[in-house]
């Protein structure tokens, strides 16, 4: 069966002559095509909701038909079906090209309903390379998505521009060696490289995106269902997997997102700093079966953008959840002049959060973590240990830290009601990763308890945080909005101690 195995990277304009200056390129023949494609669904788009892209591609006087399903897709890597073949204009042979037979009869179900919904124009400019122990194609696509412009639709269009790494033989992971050594630029020239961004989002999607009109959503944790029988590094590379999937699942509508229209969704932010921290615990969980050095210098790196993301998702708290109600029960604070201090805040911490996606050292830590996790040397002498064995282990340890945790609380203040959420996050993600498919219903109500202490604790934090960042602002005397902060604290933290029986009365999880 046809698999493509692609590395899809977002480029800017302005950085496509040092790219093409790099020695790795600049000393090869390439080919330039102009490729016009189609792509087709039915009006009510049955081939989307089963993820299979249909599209014609016409090269010259030629015409390519191509079909691709839905696969893995990870760190801008994407494994997924692909068939191509010489095809007659307008026919959508469908029948004759896909081997797979369920799925070639479906296709030609539709057939008769097929309509062109969107097409892409672009010019490519194609290298073949030897690297290391793989061939790979590298296509340079600049041109527009575009969809709309007859009857009573309007045109409209999106920018294209992407490098793909296609694997034609050889190793998946020399696609992310490849991509990350033409991400530092050529080596003749001083700067702090090419920003070379991997994407999951094909022109498939994007332009479905374009044709329907819909936004992209915030997208929150995946379920991670793991083989009992799977060793623990195998473990950790599909959960560092699912943690990468989902942070740039909402890092890329970030990037992605026109200023004019003002901030983004916050909910943004916020599930790209849950996939940051899912990905921290998880380097922390999995430590024993990790080399040292590669567990350090992952959680380092990462922790500069997660600060990042967490001091932007408490501007976004405060301006949107809690100043409005803050003002509502402070008449007396400046409302205008508090508004607008605190969108200025936000709006700047936005704005680092978009600087820091937009630096090409970020875009090469993720090329860099991906080889890194992809290349994990198998392990030795514990080859035969297996997840269902170790991971009830690992959750009682993370079972006793929470109760720890809990009898310390009470009597640290914001610090110890600090820590106890993070220790209640990170057990929640533990059993995300390690807990049985269908828990015993007394697993089900610790996990429910632990949801439970995670809001409340979560809002004590909110305030906390809240107070901070208002009583450090120099235009206006904070004190009316911190005595409400005070009154909403001191009624939330009469709820403690029965949240702390509770977390002491909690079944150790499944």
């Amino acid at each position: 069966m046809p698999q493509e195995t692609e590395l899809k990277l977002s480029l800017r304009a302005a950085d496509v002559p040092r790219l093409r200056a790099h020695p790795l390129l600049s000393q090869q023949p390439s080919v330039t095509q102009r490729l016009r494609n189609t792509y087709y669904d039915t009006p009510a788009l049955d081939l989307m909701r089963e993820r299979i892209a249909l599209r014609e591609r016409r090269i010259g006087r030629r015409t390519w038909l191509t079909v691709k399903t839905a696969g893995d897709s990870a760190g801008g890597l994407s494994r997924r079906q692909e068939w191509e073949a010489l095809a007659r204009p307008g026919a959508l042979d469908v029948g004759r090209l896909v081997t797979d037979s369920a799925l070639a009869a479906r296709l030609q179900r539709l057939r008769p309903r097929l309509v062109p919904l969107f097409h892409t124009d672009f010019e490519r400019q194609t290298w073949v390379l030897g690297h290391r122990r793989s061939r790979i194609e590298v296509s340079l696509d600049r041109g527009e998505i575009r969809t709309g412009g007859s009857g009573h639709a309007a045109l409209r269009r999106l920018p294209l521009m992407e490098l793909e790494l296609e694997l034609l033989d050889g190793q998946a992971s020399d696609l992310l060696d490849l991509a990350h050594t033409l991400a530092l630029g050529p080596p003749d020239q001083s700067g702090a490289g090419i920003w070379m961004h991997p994407d999951d989002v094909s022109k498939a999607e994007r332009g479905l995106q374009l044709f329907t009109g819909e936004r992209p959503r915030p997208m929150p944790a995946p379920t991670l269902r793991l083989d009992g029988q799977t060793h623990p590094r195998q473990a950790w590379r599909l959960t560092a997997l699912s943690c990468l999937a989902q942070m740039q699942a909402n890092t890329g509508p970030l990037l992605r997102h026109d200023p004019a229209q003002g901030l983004p969704d916050p909910e943004f932010i916020h599930q790209a700093r849950v996939a940051l921290r899912r990905l921290r615990t998880g380097l922390r969980l999995f430590a024993p079966w990790l080399p040292r050095r590669f567990t350090d210098h992952w959680s380092a790196t990462w922790q500069a953008l997660a600060r990042q993301l967490g001091e932007a998702r408490n501007w976004d708290v405060l301006a949107t959840e809690l100043l409005p109600g803050l003002l509502a029960q402070a008449p007396q604070a400046d409302a205008t002049r508090w508004t607008a201090w605190v969108q200025a805040q936000r709006t700047e911490a936005n704005r680092q959060v978009l600087q820091a996606l937009q630096d090409p050292r970020h875009a090469q830590h993720l090329l860099a973590f991906m080889h890194a996790v992809l290349t994990l040397a198998p392990p030795g002498r514990h080859a035969r240990a297996r997840l269902d064995r170790w991971a009830p282990r690992t959750l009682a340890a993370s079972y006793r830290r929470l109760l720890q945790q809990t009898r310390k609380a009470m009597r640290a203040g914001p610090q110890g009601r600090h820590a106890l959420r993070i220790a209640v996050k990170r057990l929640r993600y533990a059993v995300g990763f390690l807990g049985t498919p269908a828990p015993e219903p007394m697993a089900q109500r610790g996990m429910a308890t632990l949801s439970k202490a995670q809001d409340r604790l979560g809002r004590l934090n909110d305030l906390d945080q809240a107070r901070l960042l208002l009583d450090a602002c120099p235009v206006a005397d904070p004190a009316p909005l911190l005595r409400v902060i005070d009154a909403r604290t001191d009624k939330d933290l009469e709820r403690l101690p029965r949240l702390e029986r509770a977390l002491l009365r909690m079944p150790p999880p499944a």
